[in-house]
């Protein structure tokens, strides 16, 4: 039941707003009572924030297996742009709640998202200097702000990338990759 209401939030918070949307409209979407929902949950501020730390606790598992994977770096960073895009594709609604709704968190669950967000930007941040140590990258490139663009171009893809269009989750992570690692000159 527990993820039952996460599932149905998540689809609501996508659709109104989390502001918008009511315990009311939760329970009522599910069939249940509201004490189903505060056994589970002892607020939707509470509901919000176990959104968001399964989000990011997931991306930040499947970056891991990645980072440990012997692999060259540049490899790395094509499967982690693959990874953010696919998941977008897989998982719309989470990202979008994700990306759009932390805001609506007290200070002290924002700061524990961003220290988790920040890691998985680190993370990347530390492959991108390894590659420029092994000389797979070019030395003059700036890593935190290289990890930044990445973030940038991939984690924007929520607002307009439409799994079932024209184009591919697949075909999209390698239009982005040969745009970071080719520009387009």
């Amino acid at each position: 039941m527990k993820n039952d209401i996460k599932q149905k939030s998540i689809l609501l918070f996508e659709k109104k707003g989390f502001s918008e949307t009511s315990i009311q409209d939760i329970v009522e979407t599910l069939g249940v009572t509201k004490g189903t929902f505060y056994y589970y949950f002892t607020s939707k501020e509470q509901l919000l924030m176990d959104i968001h730390v399964s989000y990011i606790d997931d991306l930040l598992e499947r970056q891991e297996t990645v980072r440990l994977n012997q692999l060259s770096n540049r490899k790395k960073l094509e499967e982690l742009i693959a990874l953010l895009i696919i998941d977008i594709a897989n998982h719309g609604p989470s990202g979008k709640v994700f990306f759009r709704e932390m805001r609506h968190l007290c200070e002290d669950n924002a700061r524990e998202v961003k220290r988790k967000r920040e890691k998985f930007r680190k993370n990347l941040e530390a492959i991108i200097s390894e590659g420029i140590a092994q000389n797979e990258f070019k030395k003059e490139l700036e890593p935190g702000i290289i990890a930044f663009a990445i973030l940038g171009v991939t984690n924007w893809s929520y607002q307009w990338f439409n799994p079932s269009g024209e184009i591919s989750a697949d075909r999209l992570a390698r239009v982005y990759s040969d745009l970071i690692f080719n520009g387009i000159v």
